[in-house]
């Protein structure tokens, strides 16, 4: 299998500085285990009416959003996927722009891991309708501001910082006035930390990852996330035979408790990878 993970996760956290020794204390409060409602959704693709087989091509290459934590638990979980029903594939991480452009334009057979919206945005993508992952949108903000935010709606008074491309920050901030956008989540933090913005906008368990690793302390979460969303694997229209087979092979790993395993095992990896 040929996801090449340690060798472009290590080089990219070397480049800019990630690695150094940290003790490895992951945070309990981020859960390794999709929520209940995700594991539960039921598929609208009717595998049992499906007469397609697998197609000739067994090999294929997926774009991912570099330097984000939960793209990189699904670089461990969806070849895992694949190679369950006999498929072998690559996947290569790319700005989130760059990821959506490949996979559009058909110059990659799709993208690993995207929020529902994605598919609606760009008509040449086709959902894998079970998601295997989550994220939640979370404002990060400094200690002693002590921000009181809870909606979409108390965003509007501040100034934000999202990462460029990402689609659930770029949604919850559509129509403010205020976003930075900046092309990964240590300069979102550090940004946020100068004073320049007053809140960053992140997944939950990739902001507490980033901010652990640069040894800030004044910089908090909000009491609760501002949404939780499934993520969802998509491939080019060329692949829509690819669609009920993967489907299939999710629902089936999540009805025996697999793919917990694997999100868990996938999640450990990360962050050893990160802290080690």
């Amino acid at each position: 299998m040929k996801i090449l993970f340690s060798q472009y996760f290590l080089l990219k956290l070397n480049f800019i500085g990630f690695l150094f020794i940290v003790p490895l204390t992951v945070f309990a409060t981020s859960t390794i285990i999709a929520p209940t409602f995700i594991v539960n959704v039921i598929s609208d693709v009717n595998v049992k009416n499906e007469t397609d087989v697998i197609p000739q091509v067994i090999h294929y290459n997926f774009a991912s959003i570099e330097l984000l934590i939960e793209q990189e638990v699904g670089r461990l979980v969806l070849p895992q996927i694949y190679k369950n029903i006999g498929i072998d594939i690559t996947i290569t991480p790319l700005p989130a722009p760059r990821a959506q452009l490949l996979a559009n334009t058909g110059k990659s057979d799709g993208e690993i891991m995207r929020i529902w919206t994605y598919g609606e945005e760009n008509n040449q993508m086709i959902r894998v309708p079970t998601p295997y992952y989550y994220l939640e949108t979370m404002p990060f903000s400094l200690a002693t501001r002590q921000l009181d935010i809870h909606d979409k709606d108390d965003l509007k008074q501040y100034k934000l910082a999202k990462i460029r491309g990402v689609k659930h920050t770029n949604n919850i901030t559509k129509g403010l006035a205020h976003v930075y956008k900046v092309n990964n989540t240590e300069n979102m933090f550090k940004i946020l930390q100068k004073g320049i913005v007053d809140v960053a906008l992140t997944n939950t368990l990739d902001g507490k990852l980033t901010l652990k690793r640069l040894g800030y302390q004044n910089i908090i979460p909000a009491v609760k996330p501002l949404a939780v969303l499934p993520l969802y694997h998509y491939v080019h229209l060329k692949h829509k035979k690819l669609v009920p087979l993967i489907n299939q092979e999710i629902l089936r790993l999540q009805k025996n408790g697999e793919l917990k395993a694997l999100i868990r095992s996938a999640e450990e990896k990360v962050n050893s990878f990160i802290f080690k």
